[in-house]
């Protein structure tokens, strides 16, 4: 998890891919407390990257689950009927998760953190059929599984690789998410996954947050361990934030971070994340720590993040990585970026190969048909 020296980056024009003018740092909105509930999350942007880049086909694994036969309905046709016991049982019941909480866009506040145990599944799919919206006020997380927790029931000798349960998250809005009180699982403000599978299909994250500080904590939205042979994470058709005000914030990782973690990301838009930390990682003599990944943050060793049809502009880092920090400490990994854009993201610096991305230098970049500004 050691950086390499700053680097400044040049500008190239290779593969089809596009460099524009670098975007200057900016002071604005850093450091500041956990943001104001939304007061409609209903209004926020759509799922996915609705711009013309946004073309690239979804493989079947994929895709979205099955649920014409669940194991749990949550709700019985009323917006009242959908309440947090009734989310949080479900959750903890596994299988199948439905919701039937009358035609209307709802939102579902938990009163407390739904957790999975570990031997319901082996699928597990919570699909909100694109009007359910889970909010914990701003309060705690929204949803956490972790096969090596044994409060959550060990299912295996070796939790931190087992193929199971298979998460699916599809069709929902996640809002309003804290995991600042969390003190033991860090990072992941909306969802925190440790092991088995995990993908996310159709969905919406706006407003979350986690620790302001720290080297290595992060994830606004979404932090991920340990997944089943090194096999990716599909993220598809999903926005990270879309407008200002509606953004995750962490010390890093404003979206998303994970540490030893592939990502498949298609068709999705990350903008108005910030990492908020200071200090970077290691954490500089004086400071906290943090302050990369104001999209994305991966650390660890063999992983691949791969990008198509995908777009990450207008975020805000104070030290690496104002899009993406990318760093394999083995130097094994490697960074795949098609039909892409990345734009105006801004602040930090250590830009080695393109600018909004902090890499090591040897650290393959595989970019075509995509455009930086």
């Amino acid at each position: 998890m050691h950086l390499e020296r700053h680097r400044r980056w040049s500008a190239l024009v290779v593969l089809g891919i596009t460099l524009a003018g670098a975007a200057g740092c900016s002071d604005e909105e850093k450091g500041v407390d956990v943001p104001n509930p939304l007061t409609n999350p209903q209004d926020g942007p759509p799922a996915g990257n609705p711009n013309a880049e946004a073309t690239c086909a979804v493989p079947a694994e994929a895709g979205l689950a099955d649920v014409s036969r669940p194991t749990s309905v949550v709700g019985t046709g009323t917006p009242a009927s959908c309440t947090s016991d009734a989310v949080i049982q479900a959750v903890a019941k596994g299988g199948i998760i439905t919701f039937d909480c009358g035609p209307e866009p709802v939102t579902i506040t938990l009163e407390r953190t739904a957790k999975i145990f570990n031997d319901t599944g082996p699928e597990i799919v919570i699909d909100g059929k694109g009007l359910v919206t889970l909010s914990s006020a701003g309060k705690h997380r929204i949803l956490y599984m972790n096969t090596c927790d044994q409060a959550q029931v060990w299912t295996t000798s070796h939790c931190q690789d087992q193929d199971h349960p298979r998460l699916t998250l599809q069709n929902l809005t996640f809002v309003d998410a804290n995991s600042k009180p969390e003190t033991e699982f860090d990072g992941g403000g909306a969802v925190w996954v440790r092991g088995g599978r995990l993908k996310v299909i159709n969905s919406r994250f706006f407003n979350n947050v986690c620790a302001d500080t720290g080297p290595d904590v992060g994830g606004g939205a979404l932090r991920v361990f340990s997944q089943y042979k090194n096999l990716p994470v599909h993220v598809v058709n999903t926005t990270f934030g879309g407008k200002s005000g509606y953004g995750g914030v962490c010390s890093n990782g404003g979206g998303i971070s994970s540490i030893g973690v592939s990502w498949n990301i298609l068709n999705s838009l990350f903008s108005h994340n910030r990492a908020i930390g200071n200090g970077a990682n290691p954490a500089q003599p004086g400071t906290p720590g943090g302050g990369s990944g104001g999209a994305i943050y991966n650390d660890g060793n063999t992983m691949t993040l791969s990008l198509c049809g995908t777009r990450i502009e207008d975020n805000e880092v104070n030290a690496h990585g104002s899009a993406i920090f990318f760093v394999s400490n083995d130097h094994s990994g490697n960074i795949r970026i098609d039909r892409s854009v990345i734009r105006n993201n801004k602040g930090g610096s250590w830009y080695p190969t393109y600018p909004q991305i902090s890499n090591h230098d040897d650290t393959p970049i595989q970019v075509t048909q995509s455009t930086f500004e």
